[in-house]
């Protein structure tokens, strides 16, 4: 990378309590950081696929050692703006075995009758995987406050309700990483429009999706105070620039590994000689 580009990722999508500007957010189009052509990314992106392996394989491997720590990969963002399409070219380089997937959607009857927080704590990693929320707890703020679906009184009260419930996971070991996926209103159009188009799109589109982006600003402004609320320094949020598919791609495959090799996971050492077991090995004739 250029010499201007060797800041750390993280430190320049941070946003929230505790960044330099609690406001402050790049333009999804732009390119804060990083490689600004698609040809360039992709390949940075592949190229970096290996060392990404390696750190969850070492977390999986530490995890099956006795470890106790996890990672968890939320993402946030408006309809469009790609949540799935990044956990299949981020976490599609990485050992499935490792990751524990699981999509948010509107609370069924059943997930009505708990608290908010039951069936997300049934989706949390066990130690050594990789966890990937495709929306969180975070909609049970956002959704109940634009829609107008519970008292102000109640959703306000989840704020503080997440921010312990976040740094009881980090207690636990879970490192939280908080993406929220940035695109803008025109990008968001052409997306809906091209799933329109192509009838093999068509099951992504949903007619409702129409009613958020009626509700931009609103969601805009919950948004922002999510971030300036919820942002922690254990677990803080980052905004990515999601207009191009292909750089926030890159980015988010780059705050994963930053976050890992901070966490620098290791292989168990094992309780045996591997000389003198490659020498059994060798001596152990195949049955007949």
């Amino acid at each position: 990378m250029a010499k201007k580009d060797r800041a750390s990722v993280r430190d320049v999508l941070r946003i929230g309590k505790g960044s330099a500007d609690e406001t402050a957010r790049h333009d999804p189009g732009s390119f804060p950081i990083g490689p600004h052509k698609k040809p360039q990314a992709q390949q940075e992106l592949l190229g970096s696929a290996g060392k990404l392996a390696k750190l969850q394989e070492a977390l999986y491997a530490e995890g099956v050692g006795g470890g106790g720590r996890s990672l968890l990969l939320v993402l946030q963002g408006m309809d469009t703006s790609g949540k799935g399409g990044t956990v299949g070219h981020v976490l599609g380089l990485v050992n499935p075995m490792g990751v524990r997937y699981a999509g948010f959607k509107k609370p069924t009857a059943a997930e009505r009758r708990h608290h908010y927080l039951w069936r997300v704590r049934k989706q949390l990693p066990v130690p050594g995987q990789v966890g990937v929320f495709d929306r969180s707890h975070f909609e049970d703020i956002l959704v109940p406050r634009v829609q107008k679906l519970v008292p102000a009184a109640e959703w306000r009260k989840r704020y503080a309700e997440i921010n312990d419930f976040e740094a009881e996971l980090t207690a636990a070991g879970t490192t939280i990483v908080k993406v929220f996926l940035d695109i803008s209103p025109d990008a968001q159009l052409k997306r809906l429009k091209a799933r329109l188009d192509n009838p093999d799109k068509h099951w992504k589109y949903n007619p409702a999706d129409l009613d958020a982006r009626a509700q931009w600003a609103d969601y805009q402004k919950a948004y922002a105070d999510v971030f300036a609320k919820t942002s922690t320094p254990s677990a803080p949020w980052y905004a990515v620039p999601a207009d191009h598919k292909w750089y926030r791609n890159w980015l988010v495959a780059q705050l994963l590994i930053e976050t890992l090799e901070e966490m620098d996971p290791k292989f168990p050492v094992t309780d045996f000689d591997p000389e003198t077991e490659l020498k059994k090995l060798e001596g152990v004739g195949v049955p007949a």
